[in-house]
């Protein structure tokens, strides 16, 4: 678990604004959950036989013998939510982002932290592939202000009738190989044998390449669906890949899957994913509900964020008198009503004055010393440009106004 600092939040601030922002366009309102849920939401939802309940969840039993975790993704609380809300019998389409950190109790490694950071959207109540599109533009547009090159890779995982005919060849080709996979595999056949396509095991993958492929499978509508999406990412010109084996790493999506990768200069770093769920609302004890839903990793996004040096802004006031100390913090709370005001509360030399200052980024150096007191005045030096004045100090709203606005 980390922390972030001043240099590394900023880049965070900057990227949830630019988020918020996309959002917005795209008639996406924020949500708001809590961290803790019940366990049980997790095992309905993301899957018992999923890593992330089998092996990764912070669970615990609380004072009121509860079974909870700490939420160790964001879908499953917003679609609690929903249906708590009782939305799903309102009808219409329901659009929300949030963000967040999230906790999975996974093995340290590069790129992976155990309390993380995610941005993401899920719209409840639209079946037309259009959405689908609309999710994956979203993350381009947020992508393409930030500057940050990306391809797409995208696939379909089928229906409730075309899944089950694919699922019995599947488990059929992974019986045949089962001796060459991990036990993780062993373990997906059973419980959920798409699972394996995922698999990061070098060997299974080298086994997986020819399994047999979804997209081989799929029934007219989701064959019809997966060439609309295609046409319509071809139309917005955004870059994809058709990757047979392309799977969500949880148990509740269907039909479009698709995953973000950026480029890193000779490697490609998967930074968002998502895809639809259609069933998912209806796993909750909600009326069925058509929705989808992507989630971006924020830690994974952030080096990849080229923040502007900050800008110069506000103002130091200082004094080297001990008797104006009181006058300097009184005033600068004035200040402070319509500017950016750093006060010190010392009688410092004035070049350690002016270290602090520069230290605090400040665009004007206000001090007043003991010739500025005597004659009812502050020496003002602007940092950026080095000019020096001084003004009477009745006159200094006025100059800070012109100055700082």
């Amino acid at each position: 678990m980390n922390d972030t600092l001043p240099n590394e939040s900023e880049a965070f601030r900057y990227f949830l604004d630019i988020c918020e922002q996309t959002a917005y366009k795209y008639g996406v309102k924020p949500i708001f959950v809590p961290i803790l849920e019940e366990t049980a939401l997790f095992k309905r939802s993301v899957g018992e036989s999923s890593d992330i309940v089998g092996k990764e969840m912070y669970r615990f039993t609380d004072k009121g013998e509860n079974d909870v975790c700490m939420r160790p993704e964001g879908t499953a609380g917003v679609v609690r939510a929903f249906v708590q809300a009782k939305l799903d019998r309102a009808g219409g389409r329901h659009a929300w982002y949030y963000w967040g950190p999230m906790f999975r109790y996974e093995r340290p490694q590069k790129g992976r932290l155990r309390q993380f950071h995610q941005f993401g959207v899920e719209i409840f109540g639209e079946a037309d592939i259009t959405e689908d599109v609309n999710a994956i533009c979203m993350i381009a547009d947020i992508f393409d202000v930030l500057e940050i090159k990306f391809s797409v890779k995208i696939n379909s995982l089928g229906c409730n009738e075309c899944s089950p005919s694919y699922r019995q060849k599947l488990v059929a080709f992974l019986e045949n190989i089962k001796h060459e996979l991990c036990e993780d595999c062993h373990r997906r056949i059973i419980t959920n044998p798409l699972r394996t396509l995922d698999c990061k095991v070098e060997k299974c993958k080298a086994h997986l390449v020819s399994a047999p492929k979804i997209t081989d499978n799929l029934c007219l509508s989701c064959e019809n669906d997966f060439t609309k999406l295609q046409k319509l990412l071809q139309l917005k010109n955004i870059p994809f890949e058709v990757d047979k084996n392309l799977v969500r790493g949880l148990d509740y999506y269907n039909k479009t899957a698709f995953e973000f990768t950026a480029d890193t200069g000779g490697s490609q770093n998967a930074v968002a994913g998502g895809g639809r769920y259609d069933k998912l609302v209806e796993f909750l004890d909600g009326k069925p509900t058509p929705a989808v839903g992507f989630a971006i990793g924020i830690e994974r996004v952030l080096p990849l964020i080229n923040v502007a040096e900050e800008k110069r802004d506000g103002l130091y006031l200082c004094t080297t008198i001990e008797s104006e100390l009181e006058t300097i913090f009184l005033r600068g709370l004035e200040l402070r009503k319509h500017f950016v005001t750093h006060i010190s509360y010392d009688t410092k030399q004035i070049k350690n004055h002016l270290k602090n200052a520069d230290r605090s980024n400040a665009l004007l150096f206000v001090c007043i010393g003991d010739e500025e007191n005597e004659n009812g005045e502050v020496w003002i030096k602007n940092l950026r440009t080095k000019e020096e004045s001084k003004i009477p100090q009745g006159e200094l709203e006025q100059y800070l106004a012109r100055i700082l606005n």
